[in-house]
């Protein structure tokens, strides 16, 4: 089977959990899935389901919080974590272990400089045919539109967070 490149992207919620879906299925049908999580420690809820899936994850052991309240440390440190996960994330599709990669959140890291932009590209663009991939984030660059087979935009007409309702858990993280 040809492997395509998936983006979603957008302000709107709900694009890391169309790409939970996407390695869900995937893992019930068999397929080897890798789930790297750029930005985030981890914690996140639907670890524990993905990893009784069999999804591999890789992500920082670290919380970093967002990039405004980020250290000039801080963001050296994720930029180094995040480029050792794309690191391995690449190896591991062109070895064969990997018939499916999502990164999530890896939009974010390319647009804020955390993470290593020529890496960035290599891993989409040196992509394995076999290998389905999932990229998500809010602004995806030309480069990767123009690479991937489907675009979803996902975009918010209403939010909690306007009205002071921080994230909860189960829900968005």
């Amino acid at each position: 089977m040809k492997g395509l490149t998936h983006i979603i992207c957008g302000l709107g919620k709900g694009k890391t959990t169309g790409a939970v879906g996407c390695a869900v299925r995937a893992a019930g049908s068999g397929m080897r899935v890798v789930f790297v999580s750029l930005m985030k420690d981890g914690s996140s809820s639907e670890n524990s389901m993905l990893e009784k899936c069999g999804i591999r994850l890789m992500h920082c052991d670290k919380k970093y919080g967002f990039t405004f309240e980020m250290t000039k440390q801080d963001k050296a440190d994720i930029t180094a974590c995040h480029n050792k996960l794309l690191s391995q994330a690449y190896e591991l599709c062109r070895s064969g272990e990997a018939d499916m990669l999502v990164i999530d959140e890896f939009f974010c890291a390319y647009e804020y400089g955390l993470c290593d932009a020529e890496l960035a590209k290599k891993l989409v663009a040196e992509k394995p045919e076999s290998v389905e991939l999932i990229l998500t984030g809010h602004k995806a660059d030309s480069f990767f539109l123009d690479s991937a087979d489907y675009v979803s935009r996902i975009d918010s007409e209403k939010h909690p967070y306007d009205s002071g309702i921080g994230a909860r858990k189960g829900i968005e993280y």
